[in-house]
């Protein structure tokens, strides 16, 4: 349900209606625009005569009833699109292109840091990188740890990059939280709701990953456990879906971009690495993705991939990187979006 507020109604009529809500066991989530306010309502059970009970109150021009199963990642309880501040100058969803670029796994203190400087000179703002790697084989690397983690944080030390990076489990939240500036979801964990639940109510912002074989709708509901903690960023990307097609990783849904958009305000992703799994195909899988409308990409990035400790094939080498930059940045504006930082169609 959403109670929407009239022009130029006062905060206190806004926090007479919002007391009313809490005072039934329900929680309030507020929208405040350039004209009006909205009061999104969740919980249950909403009693039947809810719309007249607020319908009455000051302030209040009309009431209405949700039918979607997603509230708060709709456009319905938010009518604007959400803008995440990183800090220092570095937002995601805005009209810039946000580039995150670095290696699957951290190796090692050279290799991450190393690939940070090169990604950072080439435009991208934010830096990814595993310290606890989910693999199919328990026998395959799976990562440093919290070794890891603090070769990441030398990494933002040096380079002013942000940082995202993968959190498996409810008992992870907390260290990595130390480190991290946004917490990833993995595609395997994209239903496990303690996990979502735990990260939400950490407060900072969330990546959820698309899982193998998750319905849109399922995944904005998993969107909807980090936010009803009160977290209102997270950040969807697309990673590629499981089909019958075997000669990619997995088969990118370019059509998510423009589905997701036309029901969520929510920042979109897309992660061309894992979508196509062969370093051949990022960039046409880039490309499109922003040409799609997408808000960034996810882009694994190593000093030297065969040698790299998980998924070699996928990722590019310092040249590929720097090639591909200044074709985002041509895409970008050519569909009206601003380029990556460092990057424009004249450099490509």
């Amino acid at each position: 349900m959403i109670i929407v507020m009239k022009t130029g109604s006062s905060k206190e009529q806004v926090r007479n209606v919002v007391e009313r809500v809490e005072e039934l066991g329900l929680h309030a989530h507020l929208s405040e625009g350039e004209e009006r306010t909205i009061v999104g309502v969740v919980g249950a059970p909403l009693p039947p005569d809810l719309d007249e009970r607020f319908a009455a109150l000051d302030g209040v021009d009309n009431v209405v009833r949700i039918t979607k199963k997603f509230k708060l990642a709709g456009w319905d309880f938010h009518p604007q699109k959400t803008i995440i501040d990183l800090g220092d100058g570095v937002t995601i969803g805005g009209e810039e292109i946000s580039i995150i670029a670095g290696p699957c796994s951290v190796e090692s203190e050279e290799q991450t840091i190393s690939t940070a400087k090169w990604v950072k000179a080439q435009g991208a703002t934010i830096l990814r990188g595993g310290a606890y790697k989910p693999r199919t084989s328990p026998y395959e690397f799976r990562g440093l740890g919290v070794k890891g983690l603090e070769i990441l944080a030398q990494a933002r030390k040096e380079t002013g990059l942000k940082l995202i990076t993968e959190v498996m489990t409810p008992a992870d939240v907390e260290v990595v939280g130390e480190y991290t500036d946004i917490f990833q979801i993995g595609a395997r964990n994209a239903q496990n709701y303690l996990l979502l639940e735990e990260v939400g109510k950490a407060g900072k912002p969330v990546m959820l990953k698309r899982g193998l074989s998750m319905l849109m709708e399922e995944w904005l509901l998993a969107a909807e456990y980090v936010m009803a903690q009160g977290n209102p960023n997270v950040i969807l990307c697309e990673r590629g879906i499981r089909t019958f097609e075997t000669w990619t990783r997995n088969t990118l849904d370019i059509s998510t971009v423009s589905v997701i958009q036309s029901l969520s305000h929510l920042p979109v992703f897309i992660d061309p690495s894992h979508a196509v799994g062969k370093r051949a195909y990022v960039a046409s899988a880039s490309l499109a993705a922003v040409a799609a409308g997408a808000d960034g990409l996810m882009i694994e990035v190593h000093p030297d991939p065969d040698r790299a400790m998980s998924d070699a094939a996928q990722q590019l080498n310092f040249q590929e990187f720097a090639d591909l930059m200044p074709r985002i940045g041509a895409v970008a504006e050519a569909v009206g979006r601003v380029a990556p930082s460092g990057t424009t169609a004249s450099a490509a």
